[in-house]
Formats: C-alpha cells, structure tokens, sequence
C-alpha cells in the first residue's frame, strides 16, 4: 500500500508487516497465549454505541485538554513501547520529535534504544518516563535521577510484569535485541544487552533482572526518592484503584500491557469504568490499550477516562515512514477525534459525558424478556 493512500492508522500495520523483520513484527504485534485478550481489546470497542446529541453548534470544536497541569492538544497520548530502533534507525528520538510537534505527550520506555538524556536531546516536550522496578533499587534511584535531570514530567510506574507473559510468537522466534542495537538507559550498567537463548531472551532478561516482589511498599519508596508525580501502570480493578490512592499516586493507567501479560484479563475499555467509580474523581484515570481511532479515545473520555495512550499505531507508522509517519498517526487520530466530537455534538473536552455513550450492558437490559414458561 502507498502510504500516500493511508486513510487511518490500522492501515500503517500492512505497510510495517511487510517492512520489519518477523521476529521484530511478532515482538511488536503479539500478545500472551491465546491472544484472546488482544482481539478484545479492540472488539470490546466495537460493542460501545454513541448517543450523539444535535443541533449544536460546533463550528468550532477544541480537543485541547490538561493533563498533571500540562496543556495538551489532545487526550490522545503516546505509550511506552519498548526498542523502537527495531523500528527505525532513528527510534524513540523520531517519535520524541514528531509527539512534540503535535503538542502532546510521550511516554518513553525504560526499555528503550535511545536513552534519557537522548530523547531530551531532540528538543522540548511534555514527556513521562516509563519505570520497572529492578531488583537492585540503586539502578531504579539512578534511572529515576536522571529522567529528572533530563526534564521528564512524570513517572509511569509498570506494576503488572513481575515477570514476563507467555508470548508464543517470541519463543519460536527466539527474540533478542538485534546485536547492534542496546537498552540505551542500561549501557552504563552492564544491563544494556540481552542474550540470544533458546527461547524469548526478553523472558530469561526480565527474569534475571526485574523484581518479583514488588508490591506497594515500593510505590510508598518510589515516592522517597522522587518528586515527580506517579502514575500507576497496569491497574484494571477497584481493589487496586482503592490501594494506589491510598498510596499517594497521581493518577491511573487502566492497562493490561497490550494484551501481553495475563489472558484472559478484560479489554481496558471494559475495566475502565469500574476504576473510573472506585477513583471517585481523586486522581486522573487513563486508558491504554486498543485505541486505533478517534472514536475510541471519545468512548473512553464518555467512560471517565482523562486521556488515552496510544502504543502499537505509533510503532507501525515509525516503521513505515519514521518520524513522518509517527506525525501522521497522531493528526488521522486527532482528525478523527475531532469529527467525533462534532458529529456527538460536543466542542470542548469537558462536555464530553456518560450520556453520550451505551454500552452492550445496557442495551441488554433495554431488551424485553424473552422468556417464556411452560404450563404444568
């Protein structure tokens, strides 16, 4: 497919499939097991209908909003992905240059192919720094110091990978970072390279290396050693929503990893509403997971998310046209957000309501009862 003809961000997945490696397409496109989890994802988006409202002006529609005390252009974000040089030679600093211009935010993986200090590099923008815990807490403080020193907003802490999800495509492939490519943040840490083995060397790395007993004492320390406000990372129910806000956190990311942890888990956009309730407006809620169209971050925003973050589209359009593509993924999602917004008769963020979505539950209750009894 010519890239000229793109009409929306799915489309930039067959220009990317055809482009990378398998084992770096598979790295990027598969989730754990049965995969069940990453076809919900979406389809659970397509359960959710729209009650748009008419005849309001909107001549002018503003997708502006704020997040943590940032402006933003959009709610439309940009999630941590891991080594996108895999990608494009010029990896996260293309993504990083191409979120700035769009006046929204990146989230940069701790597993990244350019380092902290790189992606500040490129110029000013609204950027969080995405965070695993490693078993030695020195490697976790340093890292942290220095996404402060390079100007990073915020800390996404990832709580659902105390170890690695069964993700098949990667054990048949026998995924490893490309030799000629390192986790850039690590290089000074003898922990920047992974080793080819005999099945994902991602798994054997994270066993080796990242912290199985992580639990919310460490949030608490997290907190010691920072001033940046932390988002927690991975949250899909109440219990937890309840747990990370006692423990001081600034706002939640609704998460399941893109599908590549635990299966069988709901599709963010399913749990969403329940950690919406349980937040009770105490901190901002975030959804990542699934979105590939404007009308997705919209039935989100009715649910009660704050933003969205996109991960796999922006990959895919970096694939196939670097920073170019990148920069066009996020204007075809912000062009279709806004023709959402006008087409459900909203134009500005905040009036975006509950009312203006239904979802498959409530439809079904809608629905009279068809059933019927015998006579004795």
């Amino acid at each position: 497919m010519d890239t000229d003809m793109i009409t929306n961000v799915s489309e930039y997945e067959e220009v990317a499939k055809r482009k990378l490696p398998k084992m770096v397409y598979d790295y990027y496109a598969s989730g754990a097991e049965d995969q069940w989890t990453l076809q919900e994802n979406r389809h659970a988006f397509e359960r959710i209908r729209f009650r748009p409202r008419i005849l309001i002006d909107v001549t002018n529609v503003d997708t502006s909003t704020t997040v943590l005390g940032h402006k933003i252009s959009m709610p439309i974000m940009v999630a941590p992905t891991a080594m996108q040089r895999m990608a494009h030679p010029d990896g996260e600093l293309a993504t990083a240059r191409a979120v700035a211009s769009h006046n929204t935010i990146m989230t940069l993986s701790s597993w990244a192919t350019s380092s902290v200090e790189e992606v500040a590099s490129v110029g000013p923008g609204i950027r969080f720094f995405q965070l695993y815990v490693y078993k030695d807490r020195n490697v976790v403080a340093q890292l942290v110091r220095r996404a402060e020193r390079a100007g990073f907003s915020a800390i996404a802490l990832t709580v659902d990978t105390p170890i690695l999800g069964r993700r098949e495509a990667d054990i048949k492939n026998r995924f490893a970072l490309p030799p000629h490519l390192t986790l850039k943040n690590f290089e000074g840490l003898d922990l920047g390279q992974m080793e080819k083995t005999q099945d994902s060397g991602l798994a054997s790395y994270v066993a080796g290396q990242i912290d199985k007993s992580l639990s919310w004492k460490d949030v608490k320390w997290l907190q010691t050693i920072t001033s940046l406000p932390i988002l927690v990372k991975g949250v899909i129910t109440a219990e937890d929503t309840h747990l990370a806000i006692q423990c001081g956190c600034a706002g939640i990311i609704v998460s399941n990893h893109g599908a590549r942890q635990l299966d069988y888990v709901p599709a963010t956009i399913s749990a969403l509403e329940e950690v919406v309730k349980a937040a009770g407006a105490r901190v901002p809620v975030f959804l990542d997971g699934g979105v590939r169209r404007g009308t997705d971050a919209l039935k989100a925003l009715a649910l009660g998310a704050t933003g969205v973050f996109v991960g796999r589209p922006v990959l895919w359009g970096l694939a196939s046209e670097g920073e170019a593509g990148v920069k066009k993924v996020l204007q075809l999602l912000r062009e279709e957000f806004t023709l959402a917004m006008a087409l459900a008769g909203v134009t500005k963020v905040s009036e975006i309501t509950r009312a203006h979505v239904q979802t498959e539950q409530e439809r079904m209750a809608q629905l009279p009862s068809t059933i019927t009894y015998s006579r004795l």
